[in-house]
């Protein structure tokens, strides 16, 4: 029998080919480049509709394109702010045996005693300090950071150059607006920002924040009082 027999790659999905997918798929691309080595692999965008078959020079497939696909190994990285969305996802990829990616770009400082959920995004010249408890599917976009004894709880969203100081919780869902920041807590007394509490670009956060509330501005303020 002549003629090549076709090999199966590892397939590397990016979940989101709009801005935050077009975002982190070239931070992607380095780190399994560095991580794999000579070892061939595709890396794709994934999405629901796609905008057309390439994107950036990638291919661009359906989810159940993806799940389709002739791959010996699939992992999805979910590139999609709305931290609701991003859990409904992880539960069809989970559902269909697809794994989590984490990425993470070659110029973030992780130092002592940091522990991060799988699923998470960290982007370029974002820093983690120190004791610091991190759950699934972070983003932290380009320039934020998190300082000394945070606990950080699962699909939270930093949008770029978040500012979180020690001794603060951030529970579930929470999304926090680029250039926010919160100010530093106490390990007797932490600044809470609640489940699914919304905080606005650039505001400034002196006081925990309710499950659920918008707050903007500095000093941060309900955007409308109850």
């Amino acid at each position: 029998m002549s003629g090549v027999e076709s090999v199966s790659l590892p397939l590397f999905g990016i979940y989101g080919a709009s801005g935050c997918g077009r975002g982190i798929l070239p931070v992607a691309a380095q780190m399994l480049t560095a991580r794999l080595g000579n070892c061939a692999y595709e890396l794709v965008f994934v999405d629901d509709d796609p905008p057309s078959p390439t994107v950036n020079g990638r291919r661009v497939l359906t989810y159940r394109e993806f799940v389709a696909s002739d791959a010996q190994s699939r992992a999805m990285c979910i590139a999609i702010s709305n931290s609701r969305v991003r859990e409904r996802l992880l539960d069809r990829c989970v559902s269909d045996g697809v794994d989590s990616l984490s990425v993470r770009a070659s110029n973030v400082v992780v130092l002592d005693e940091v522990v991060i959920g799988e699923g998470a995004i960290l982007a370029p010249f974002v820093t983690l300090t120190s004791n610091i408890r991190i759950g699934r599917q972070f983003h932290a976009n380009i320039y934020s950071y998190v300082e000394h004894d945070c606990v950080i709880g699962d699909f939270v969203t930093f949008a770029p150059a978040v500012h979180c100081n020690g001794n603060v919780v951030i529970e579930d869902h929470a999304y926090l607006g680029a250039g926010s920041v919160l100010r530093q807590g106490t390990p007797a007394e932490p600044l809470v920002i609640g489940r699914g509490a919304v905080i606005g670009m650039g505001a400034v956060v002196t006081r925990s924040v309710a499950a659920g509330a918008t707050i903007v501005g500095n000093p941060a303020r309900p955007l409308r009082e109850a």
